[in-house]
């Protein structure tokens, strides 16, 4: 495993993430999420992979990922042990970092994020978040999925009031969506802010050479749909190209996918897996170099995408899945 340090902080993290919205029970948010024992089974893989870095949400699954990560973490690691669960929720909103805290059980990290809130003072917003960090409720802060002038915005207010700035973004980005290159991404390297996108794979898209797949996952996710079904025409250029590479280097598409990440700057994408198998996957990328000139093949295909992610008003309450295809 490689690893590196997160933003302008002390804290070192692997260089692969576990998105765990794969863990849950099935039903309170998908349909393929793992039980309690599939969830243990992969995280304990992940940890001797080497990896530290997890990230959930206190919205994923009815909190049930954070339960069953917390209780994962529990058995398989010693106090000693830097694990950094990675939790994402909307504040103040009735204190969920509490719940959280309490699902994830107090002996690890923990790290809070923060999606756009429209309706919310960013001063009092960020008051409230350095509040945690100086009661050590966490460690260190991250943004998600919003527009670089609104990133911008919230970071200027807690340096004006000397207040924790975030230190990470975890927004949606890879081959198949680079709209942040334009104002967010640039914003973030300007500011020593470290990137770990989710959905690298682009939903399953960049690890097979065909649209869509026989996994419960590719005929149920909604979400995934509403995400990338408007743009299959063009975006299967780029699939080709993706297993035209792996096929040169002799090694699997997703693996192509997570190096263009890493050549980009990423610093820790967030690859969600049903099965330890792809995290072997995930770690194996770690050796793969492409050249400047692959990435440049890669990208060549791109087309403006409409945005998913980042968003100028808030949903109605209860909407969690915002890109669900109707």
């Amino acid at each position: 495993m490689e690893y590196t340090k997160l933003g302008n902080t002390d804290i070192t993290v692997s260089k692969i993430c576990v998105g765990c919205m794969s863990f849950g029970k099935a039903g309170t948010m998908h349909d393929w999420t793992l039980d309690e024992t599939a969830t243990e089974s992969v995280v304990r893989h992940a940890l001797d992979l080497g990896i530290n870095f997890f990230d959930t949400a206190n919205g994923y699954s009815a909190g049930t990922s954070e339960e069953y990560l917390g209780r994962a973490l529990q058995k398989n690691t010693q106090r000693k042990r830097s694990s950094l669960p990675l939790r994402s929720t909307l504040i103040p909103a009735d204190c969920p970092e509490r719940r959280s805290t309490e699902r994830l059980t107090a002996r690890y990290s923990v790290w809070e994020q923060i999606t756009w809130i429209s309706t919310s003072s960013i001063a009092l917003t960020m008051k409230h978040l350095n509040d945690l960090v100086q009661a050590g409720k966490v460690r260190a802060l991250g943004a998600s999925a919003m527009y670089g002038y609104q990133f911008y915005n919230m970071q200027l207010a807690a340096k004006e009031h000397g207040w924790a700035q975030f230190q990470a973004m975890e927004n949606h980005y890879n081959l198949l969506y680079r709209e942040d290159e334009r104002e967010l991404i640039p914003i973030c390297k300007q500011m020593g802010v470290s990137l770990m996108p989710y959905s690298p794979l682009a939903a399953g898209h960049l690890a097979r050479p065909t649209w869509n797949g026989d996994t419960c996952r590719s005929k149920t996710d909604r979400v995934a749909m509403g995400k990338y079904d408007r743009t299959e025409e063009q975006d299967m250029k780029i699939v080709a190209r993706v297993a035209e590479l792996a096929e040169r280097y002799g090694v699997k598409m997703q693996q192509i996918a997570l190096a263009w990440h890493w050549a980009k700057g990423v610093a820790s994408p967030i690859v969600g897996a049903t099965k330890s198998a792809y995290l072997d996957d995930a770690a194996g990328a770690l050796a793969v170099r492409l050249t400047e000139e692959d990435v440049a093949y890669l990208e060549e295909p791109y087309v403006p995408h409409r945005i998913v992610g980042a968003i100028d008003l808030n949903p109605a309450e209860g909407v969690m899945l915002l890109d669900e295809k109707k």
